[in-house]
């Protein structure tokens, strides 16, 4: 008989024993008269803050043909205003001992500053400042168009797995703009305008599209009044509801393969369409999470002792799953063949592990290993408050509640073995499937 993991009763005691729901991490939110969302995250610890402003606003706002604004908006917005000039605004959080950043995702666009404690409200107002009084030159545009350019090149373009990847989410997505790059297509980078990024900034950037997070050595009695004054001074505007073209149900199975002389050994990617915490229902997409533990949270889990450790046909295998999207998302699997080891060979071995799964099912040992380590993220997680503030950031921004975050570790607590199998069988279906091959030049092997 198996005997479950002793590590898992005490890390799940421990997160059960943290106080309920929104008192887990000592949630409090407010909103502000012009609609601004705010929530403040204490953790007294260390003398520091982060702040987060999320837009709920990303590249699959964007309209056709205007692929990458958002990014492209994201890299403009540390241009300067008019009491702020060009680099200034990263110039004081450095001599302040901060740092500061941003991104750009499918369903928001963030900024954050990490900063003392003591210099809390002067990033309020640096924030504030560039919310609405944004000020971008025809040269601004021109000059970071050429950075997004590069960035591309490098990221992308000069990386085979990466092309790959882009590809496969393209043929994906029917018409769903999730099925574009989030930094753009480089024909459409290069015909975005000035006046196109003003006026998906004076569409999207205002209070009531954003979420302010302040996480650390911080109260609510103290956020409140600067928001008030800070950000609250700000007035709404009328914002345009969400409108994503929505795919038709797939019912083809779909096949990229790249031969690139770049690429040192061949890989292959499968992913399928897949519900979220969103879309629903939630129980599956918890399941799903759960599942992706099972298959390749650690060098101990399923596709990794498999494929790597018993049958050596991959050098690495694993498994991935992103529940946290407006509209239907993916689940994917990777491989990539040991030496000696054809493609061919990889992708046969990775489809007969998915099928014994679907066969089979996962097991009451795996599941619960998986919940340990999902367990001990969670309590590692509250060591960095800027992690927690990401982790609240990106699920309000999607569309979840401060409740619904909470509750995160009594859900997947409840998980069961049947909810997980349940899942894996409506998910990996041929109807959505999508197979990626990156293959050496010359390498016929598909």
């Amino acid at each position: 008989m198996h005997r479950l993991p002793r590590l898992f009763p005490v890390l799940l005691l421990l997160v059960l024993a943290l106080p309920a729901r929104a008192d887990m991490f000592g949630a409090q939110s407010f909103t502000l008269d012009n609609g601004m969302e705010v929530v403040v995250i204490p953790d007294h610890r260390a003398p520091v803050v982060t702040q987060m402003v999320w837009y709920r606003v990303g590249s699959a706002d964007e309209t056709a043909g205007k692929n990458g604004l958002a990014h492209f908006l994201e890299h403009l917005m540390f241009k300067g205003t008019e009491n702020m000039p060009d680099g200034e605004f990263s110039y004081i959080v450095a001599r302040n001992g901060g740092t500061e950043n941003a991104f750009t995702s499918y369903d928001y666009t963030a900024y954050f500053q990490n900063v003392a404690a003591d210099r809390l409200e002067l990033v309020m107002e640096l924030e504030a400042e560039r919310m609405t009084g944004l000020v971008m030159s025809d040269e601004d545009v021109e000059t970071e168009r050429q950075v997004i350019l590069e960035e591309r090149r490098m990221r992308t373009d000069n990386n085979p797995s990466a092309i790959l990847a882009e590809q496969v989410r393209a043929a994906q997505y029917y018409i769903h703009p999730y099925g574009w790059p989030v930094i753009g297509w480089n024909h459409e980078i290069l015909g975005l305008t000035h006046q196109d990024v003003v006026d998906f900034y004076r569409a999207h950037y205002a209070p009531n599209n954003a979420i302010l997070v302040i996480a650390g050595d911080v109260t609510l009695e103290e956020v409140r009044p600067l928001a008030e004054r800070i950000y609250g001074a700000i007035p709404a505007v009328e914002l345009t509801p969400r409108e994503r073209a929505a795919d038709p149900p797939q019912s083809a199975a779909r096949r990229v393969v790249m031969e690139d002389p770049r690429a040192a050994q061949p890989s292959i990617q499968l992913s399928y369409m897949a519900p979220t915490h969103v879309t629903g229902p939630s129980e599956q997409a918890y399941a799903l999470e759960a599942l992706a533990q099972v298959l390749s949270g650690s060098t101990t889990s399923r596709l990794y002792r498999d494929l790597v450790v018993d049958q050596g046909v991959a050098a690495t295998a694993g498994a991935w799953y992103d529940s946290d999207a407006v509209d239907p998302s993916r689940f994917g699997f990777w491989i990539v063949p040991a030496d000696g080891r054809t493609a061919e060979e990889a992708e046969a071995a990775l489809r007969a592990a998915i099928a014994d799964l679907l066969a089979e099912g996962i097991t009451e040992v795996e599941l619960e290993r998986a919940k340990s380590r999902m367990a001990a993220d969670l309590i590692y997680a509250r060591d960095s408050v800027s992690s927690i503030a990401r982790w609240y950031g990106a699920s309000l921004a999607v569309g979840l509640t401060i409740e619904e975050i909470e509750a995160w570790p009594e859900r997947i607590a409840a998980v069961t073995v049947e909810q997980v199998n349940a899942a894996a069988r409506a998910v990996f279906v041929p109807q959505t499937e999508v197979t990626g091959v990156l293959l050496p030049q010359g390498d016929d092997d598909v």
